[in-house]
């Protein structure tokens, strides 16, 4: 009873749109709902098609923390404020050699970490 209560409530979530709520339902739950894929709808299974294959490639979500470094970063280079920029890369030189940081970095803060030699160039 509950695969099907979990399905239903799946089903509904990404009706809905709210996808943070299904993405956060289908990875507590995954093998469940691998076995019973059928039984979602096709949205529901694209979606879970695609946390699948995220942790198969062994993507890593970025932490709170994380984010709110990459949002202080695009802040600070788009006020080019290079100074601010030394000082928050300093303690947080791992965050950015990370594989998906560079997807959260605007294109000033690209630019400037690239001429800083932060992150490598593309």
């Amino acid at each position: 009873m509950y695969v099907e209560q979990l399905i239903e409530t799946v089903n509904a979530k990404v009706e809905e749109l709210d996808l943070v709520t299904a993405r956060k339902l289908m990875e507590d739950n995954i093998d469940y709902l691998k076995k019973n894929e059928r039984k979602l709808k096709k949205n529901g299974r694209e979606l879970l098609k695609f946390i699948t294959d995220s942790i198969e490639s062994g993507y890593q979500h970025p932490t709170r923390h994380e984010l709110a470094i990459y949002n202080s970063i695009n802040s600070y280079a788009s006020k080019f404020d290079v100074r601010g920029l030394k000082l928050l890369i300093k303690g947080n030189e791992q965050t950015l050699l990370k594989k998906a940081a560079r997807s959260y970095l605007n294109g000033d803060a690209k630019v400037l970490l690239e001429g800083l030699g932060a992150i490598s160039k593309e």
